[in-house]
């Protein structure tokens, strides 16, 4: 039976081997043989794959027993049942003995030995689909998909597929269960937002409201000013890591620059901060700065039920951020420290300092370094007073003195947030270099591409991939989408599951 089940792909292999060994193979060049062989023996594969559910079908034997998940008894069948499926191979057809019911769906239990897809594409076209979508855009996946496989799809399916390929990780992370710690293992965690251009029945309401006022009074042949806040809808990342804590001091951070070295006159050794390990990324477009922030103190108190570790959170300082921490802190009964970036509090002191300081200007380095240090040995109000003084010193007026005036405010309502004596002497990190790496490479690199506008299914689908394949999570993954998939397309259709073998 098997024998003549194949002698078509017998064939086909036998007819490669005969062009290969015929004259006119030996004048083709290695790139030419190369594209002879991709497209012939995928033919040849297609084939095989083709025989072998045609060897499947012939043997299928009834078997003696088929309930439905209402407790119905399936007696009646009808053998021959046909249906399509493209693989990466090709399109095959699949046929089966089909279990007959009056009033439902007829059953197929042999597709859930093969754990079919209820759409034509099979999985290893949604896995190629979710890997190609999640590294360029939908049409360059496509084209990629189909020079590898042939498999004809078009741009919308790829979408499609990589929706579908993304539909259980959130529940794929609520199972994960989180790598071991001691007690000393800082918990760290960070959000941050990325704005993403939408198309207009995907803006949120007020965004939606927002753009439409605008595009009242756009221009013909560009967008008129500030049309573009229109068209954006926030992409809201979070992050939770591990990191054994790394005391350091200022010096470490930010050398002085007048004493910039040690007694032998070599610059300093500084002491590196905390290394992040087992990092969990998430992100969404569909969801808001709430939710995922919630996400984020699940996936915390999923590593740290009891609350035994020290959960740093890392933010840029933003007000609404800082108070949806603090509610979801409160809410859960767990102390957070959290920490303002040091790169943003040194990007609001290096525009005070411009005030204070010609363009071109050799002392504003040490001008930033100086009151930098000061903030990092925990005295960002002694700094506000400092830059104050200065000001009025220099008479400053105008748009200057307003920018200046920025940096103090900050410095001055942050300050609770700025306590980096105590951070550093912690070993905390006190840097969002993580998220911030996130927002790059999960949304600027990807989502916003040139020329790209987004449907909400398709952006969310992305974020959360790319997020996936960062944290080295994809194979597994697959494995337990693969597996939930055959939950939801074939055991919940049996009374008490199906446990068939090939």
């Amino acid at each position: 039976m098997a024998e003549d089940t194949f002698a078509v792909s017998r064939g086909l292999f036998d007819q490669v081997a005969a062009d290969l060994a015929a004259p006119l193979a030996a004048s083709l060049t290695h790139s030419q043989l190369e594209d002879m062989l991709s497209a012939r023996m995928r033919q040849v594969t297609r084939s095989l794959y083709q025989d072998h559910l045609t060897l499947r079908s012939v043997t299928e034997q009834r078997l003696p027993e088929v309930t439905d998940v209402r407790g119905v008894e399936r007696t009646r069948i009808e053998r021959g049942r046909t249906r399509d499926l493209t693989t990466v191979f090709g399109k095959v057809t699949v046929t089966r003995i089909a279990y007959r019911g009056t009033g439902a769906a007829d059953l197929h239990p042999a597709d859930a030995v093969l754990n079919l897809p209820v759409a034509l594409h099979s999985h290893g076209l949604g896995k190629l689909a979710a890997i190609e979508a999640a590294r360029g855009s939908f049409a360059e996946a496509t084209d990629r998909i189909n020079t590898l496989t042939g498999a004809g799809i078009g741009p919308r399916q790829t979408q499609e597929l990589a929706v579908a390929a993304a539909a259980d990780i959130d529940g794929f992370y609520d199972a994960l269960v989180p790598a071991p710690c001691t007690d000393q293992t800082l918990l760290v965690l960070s959000a941050d937002g990325k704005g993403v251009v939408i198309r207009p029945d995907a803006l949120r309401e007020g965004t939606a409201k927002a753009a439409a006022a605008k595009g009242s009074n756009a221009m013909k042949t560009r967008l008129a000013s500030g049309e573009k806040n229109g068209r954006k809808r926030m992409a809201t990342l979070g992050t939770v890591y591990d990191a054994e804590p790394a005391p350091r001091g200022v010096d470490d951070v930010i050398a002085d620059p007048d004493t910039d070295s040690d007694d032998a006159g070599e610059p300093a050794e500084r002491r590196p901060g905390p290394r992040a390990r087992s990092k969990w990324l998430t992100g969404s477009v569909d969801h808001n700065a709430e939710q995922v922030i919630r996400a984020v103190f699940d996936q915390a108190e999923h590593r740290d039920p009891d609350h035994r570790r020290t959960w740093v959170v890392l933010v840029d300082g933003a007000n609404h951020q800082l108070d949806l921490i603090n509610a979801e802190a409160e809410r859960r009964d767990v102390a957070v420290h959290i920490v303002i970036d040091i790169i943003h509090v040194i990007e609001y002191i290096w525009a005070a300092a411009w005030t204070l300081h010609a363009p071109g200007d050799k002392t504003v380095e040490a001008w930033v370094a100086g009151h930098a240090r000061t903030v990092l040995a925990g005295r960002a109000a002694a700094t506000a007073t400092a830059i104050t003084a200065q000001a009025k010193t220099a008479r400053l007026r105008g748009p200057r003195r307003k920018t200046l005036n920025k940096t103090v405010d900050y410095l001055r309502n942050k300050d609770p947030y700025l306590r980096y004596d105590t951070a550093l002497a912690a070993g905390f990190p006190i840097a969002t270099g993580v998220i911030e790496g996130a927002c790059r490479h999960l949304v600027k690199d990807r989502l916003d591409i040139t020329g790209a506008r987004w449907g909400l299914d398709g952006a969310e689908a992305v974020l959360k991939l790319r997020a996936m394949r960062t944290n080295g999570d994809f194979d597994t993954y697959w494995t337990w989408h693969e597996q939930q998939e055959h939950t939801r397309n074939h055991q919940v259709r049996y009374r008490s599951g199906l446990i068939l073998t090939a």
